[in-house]
């Protein structure tokens, strides 16, 4: 009965988009990725904003960012669930504006976001689907955003967040973290599962819900992003707002997960691919050691084939008919 009384408590009836969690953790989509402004709306209210989208958004964040927070708003800080492209696209352009402003991230995701390292490669070879196999052209670094960056405290407390406990999910990427709110079991889990087909484009584009494991494309640790879904179910959240995805609440949320967790290696883990059978080895100074890459030529061919087609399909006229008139 705990757990329905948690359920009926009035926190997400102003919520205004698919995206936002609770009253006070607004989403954002920019394009195919989430973000999050954490505060309770109001002129000149405080709020932290986690993770920076794609390249281009820097715009439509600062314009949401004065919608819920008024005119000039800035953030107390920047928490960065980890440093992947789609996650930190528009931070260059926001630092900025965004003078003084702190950025977090964990220390295993330091070296990626000041220059000292790239990133693992992505793994075109898994996932099926037009975005996996198109992986190979994302970028991964390495990007320096100088000594903005800290990183966050050991005991997993960021004093611009309170009452949010950062807690280290890798798997996706050597740093990625998630934050939960206890007194409310919200929870901001990145790429740690999200609740769309990241793999696929038409899932994408349709915002389909699925509960998968984190985007197999740039997951270089199979065995820790297992452990750390189990460790986020364990929590039992009420609220998530993922990287990829709706949000979703309730019990809905809760039966999901936990199905989730409780046959990761079937619905979430490929049969083959890199770093299926052997993670990248990495520790606070960026890349120690890489496993072979599986079939990464064949499935590059791929990619530039659906590329190509795609392409094709979108801009070549659809017939004769149409060119002779």
């Amino acid at each position: 009965m705990e757990a329905q009384n948690d359920l009926d408590k009035p926190n997400n009836t102003a919520l205004s988009s698919p995206y936002d969690v609770t009253d006070d953790v607004a989403g954002l989509k920019t394009l195919m990725v989430n973000l999050f402004f954490i505060g309770i709306p109001g002129q000149g209210n405080p709020w932290v904003l986690v993770d920076a989208g794609l390249p281009g958004y820097a715009g439509q964040i600062k314009k949401k960012a004065e919608a819920l927070f008024g005119p000039g708003a800035k953030p107390d800080a920047i928490v960065l669930t980890h440093g992947h492209f789609d996650h930190t696209g528009a931070l260059k352009s926001l630092l900025k504006e965004w003078s003084e402003v702190p950025v977090y991230a964990h220390s295993l995701e330091v070296p990626y976001l000041t220059g000292k390292s790239s990133y693992p490669p992505p793994d075109p070879a898994i996932g099926g689907g037009f975005i996996s196999y198109s992986s190979f052209i994302f970028p991964i670094g390495p990007d320096d955003f100088g000594n903005r960056v800290r990183a966050i405290p050991t005991g997993g407390q960021i004093s611009e967040l309170p009452g949010w406990q950062v807690i280290h999910t890798p798997g996706h990427a050597p740093g990625h973290i998630s934050l939960f709110r206890q007194n409310d079991r919200t929870l901001i889990a990145g790429d740690a599962f999200i609740t769309t087909n990241q793999n696929s484009a038409i899932s994408v584009a349709t915002q389909r819900e699925e509960f998968h494991g984190p985007p197999a494309y740039f997951t270089c640790d199979w065995n820790a992003a297992r452990q750390s879904v189990q460790t986020l179910a364990d929590l039992n959240p009420l609220a998530v707002g993922t990287g990829h995805g709706v949000s979703v609440r309730g019990y809905e949320l809760q039966i999901k997960l936990n199905h989730l967790a409780d046959n990761f290696e079937e619905q979430s883990i490929p049969s083959e691919g890199r770093y299926v059978k052997q993670a990248a080895i990495t520790d606070q100074t960026g890349i120690v050691d890489m496993p072979t890459p599986t079939s990464y030529n064949v499935s590059r061919a791929v990619g530039w084939g659906l590329l190509m087609g795609t392409l094709l399909y979108a801009f070549w006229p659809a017939s004769q008919d149409e060119r002779d008139h």
